[in-house]
């Protein structure tokens, strides 16, 4: 069917998200310091942007008679019973209008886009080629200013706009060592870089597994994988690393035949085992204490981050077991800075169980498996198997981090898997390469 205005603007509304979102961080501290009232609506244009786009969709959606159609797919049934719970839990445990209003943007944004998203695909496959430009143009965006900010940018470069420690910090450092800055790119710190970084790897290795390349693509992809390579270390985000390396073994072993898929598997294992064993022998050495344990009795922080954690961990755990219907939206995170009780959670799972319960964490985890396992099945396509691949490695971060608060690393990975699921087109984005036919086969 021919595109009609409303899939075009739905379609339109999300690219621009997918490209704006890179520059959201810089652009809300700057506009901070010269309309700090406005900056705190401004901020929600994404979401503004998003509810628009699903306006859009649902109007092309009953103009096809494809509303029904839609409902019965168990992703929209899940998105939506995971956005009426949160509007449930909101009118049971009240937390007031300003908490209420920032953790119904940070728990529902991703979900948003990913659904809204998803159902324009369904609608019209077409606008793929659209998102996926975006979402590259915003990969060049975040890690090639993560390059220049690591090398030539002076390390406070981002100060100009108005980044500082009331905002944002323009860079940081480990464990308060001077020789160790951990920058932030476009995004709003560190972690969410690393995280970033790992999305982009496992599309990386998994392009380069599954399609054929000619020499530009190949130059291309190695340069994108030095820049997120290089934004990665530079972010010393430890979780990040971890969960490259798991991304990057997912993405590398899952096209390989059996027989090799397993040796390989083998090999990786025993270089996972010799590398702890290296670490745990060279655990006073400089680089494991201050890079690995940010841990440096001669410039090291107040708070020790890794106690940090664990106190996190402990913390998040006992209060959800007490609290089974959750501590209401806004309870968490940034949102609960604006009530009389901050709280801070440092992992994803917890993060979403105190918001809105135990039964929300299982709607959540049961959206989570349904999108991975549809990945999963269409993992003979190179964006497929990137995604699914990311999307192992960000459910590592998310044990350490609320990985999904970040709305640029949360869009991104979202936005990808709703592309990979709907599964169009055969190109070298996201079709299989023409050799190697029987490891394909056998993946």
């Amino acid at each position: 069917m021919k595109r009609d205005f409303y899939t075009r603007v739905a379609a339109w509304l999300l690219v621009i998200v997918a490209v704006g979102v890179v520059v959201h961080a810089p652009l809300m501290v700057w506009l901070s310091t010269v309309w700090a009232d406005g900056a705190n609506y401004a901020k929600a244009w994404k979401e503004i942007l998003t509810a628009v786009a699903l306006v859009a969709v649902v109007v092309a959606a009953y103009r096809r008679g494809k509303v029904r159609e839609l409902l019965q797919d168990r992703l929209v049934q899940l998105s939506l019973a995971y956005a009426v719970l949160h509007f449930v839990v909101l009118g049971i445990l009240w937390n007031g209008v300003e908490q209420a209003q920032a953790g119904l943007l940070i728990d529902l944004r991703y979900v948003l886009y990913f659904v809204v998203l998803y159902m324009l695909l369904r609608l019209e496959p077409g606008y793929v080629k659209w998102l996926l430009k975006a979402y590259a143009a915003g990969a060049v965006v975040v890690l090639g200013f993560a390059v220049l900010q690591a090398t030539v940018l002076p390390r406070d470069v981002l100060a100009g706009i108005g980044y500082s420690r009331s905002t944002i910090s323009p860079y940081l450092l480990v464990d308060d060592n001077p020789a160790l800055v951990r920058i932030n790119s476009t995004l709003r710190g560190p972690n969410p870089l690393g995280a970033y970084a790992v999305v982009v790897l496992g599309f990386a290795v998994a392009i380069a597994m599954r399609q054929r390349l000619g020499k530009r693509e190949k130059i291309l992809l190695a340069a994108m994988s030095f820049a997120a390579a290089f934004a990665l270390v530079a972010s010393y985000s430890r979780s990040s690393l971890l969960a490259a390396g798991a991304a990057i073994v997912v993405a590398g072993l899952v096209p390989l035949g059996g027989k090799l898929r397993k040796r390989m598997a083998l090999w990786c294992a025993v270089m996972i085992l010799a590398t702890g064993m290296v670490l745990w022998a060279a655990r006073d050495s400089y680089f494991v204490s201050n890079v690995i344990m940010h841990n440096n009795p001669a410039t090291g922080a107040a708070i020790d981050s890794n106690q940090g954690h664990v106190d996190s961990l402990y913390d998040g755990t006992a209060r959800v077991l007490a609290q089974p219907l959750g501590a209401g939206v806004g309870s968490t995170g940034s949102a609960s800075l604006l009530g009389e009780e901050p709280l801070i959670i440092e992992n994803q799972y917890l993060f979403i169980a105190h918001e809105i319960g135990w039964l929300g964490l299982a709607l959540y985890s049961w959206l989570y498996v349904e999108v991975m396992w549809r990945l999963w099945k269409q993992r003979g396509k190179a964006l497929a198997l990137g995604t699914f691949a990311g999307g192992v490695g960000l459910a590592f971060v998310g044990l350490l981090l609320p990985v999904w608060v970040d709305d640029t690393v949360s869009i991104l990975w979202w936005g990808l898997a709703a592309i990979a699921i709907v599964g169009v087109g055969k190109g070298t984005v996201y079709g299989k390469r023409a050799s190697h036919k029987k490891t394909a086969r056998t993946a």
